[in-house]
């Protein structure tokens, strides 16, 4: 798998008056967005991918995934769903509320390369001081 970075800098419209229709007060995954806009940019990520390849989900988008994941106590499966069906997880990740999602595989083949990241960003230290 090869990066080929994406930004998720805008929140599509639809998905921004869908969610805040939706969930006036906002939801944590909401707040996380507002707060801290986007958390972990593909970027930072590059130094663990391949300069050629099949390009891979978003490495900065998996990794949020995984933050609101432990945020709520989920199982793999159950944050797929999440990233499929909730509408505060597409605002929180700046997605259109069509997006597909993932299977739920992809997180546990995404995780055990997250820690390597450690040292070559400031991904961990922005998620966990804020």
């Amino acid at each position: 798998m090869s990066l080929r970075p994406e930004s998720h800098q805008r929140i599509p419209v639809r998905t921004v008056r869908t969610a805040r229709a939706a969930c006036p007060k906002g939801t944590p995954a909401m707040l996380i967005r507002d707060r801290l806009d986007v958390l972990f940019e593909d970027g930072e990520f590059a130094g663990l991918y391949p300069s050629d390849g099949r390009p891979g989900l978003s490495p900065g988008q998996l990794a949020l995934v995984s933050v609101l994941q432990f945020a709520e106590n989920l199982s793999d499966r159950a944050a797929a769903d999440a990233v499929r069906t909730r509408i505060d997880w597409k605002y929180a990740r700046g997605l259109e509320l069509d997006d597909p999602g993932f299977d739920y595989s992809v997180l546990c083949k995404f995780r055990p390369g997250w820690p390597r990241a450690a040292p070559l960003t400031g991904c961990w230290r922005r998620c966990w001081t804020a």
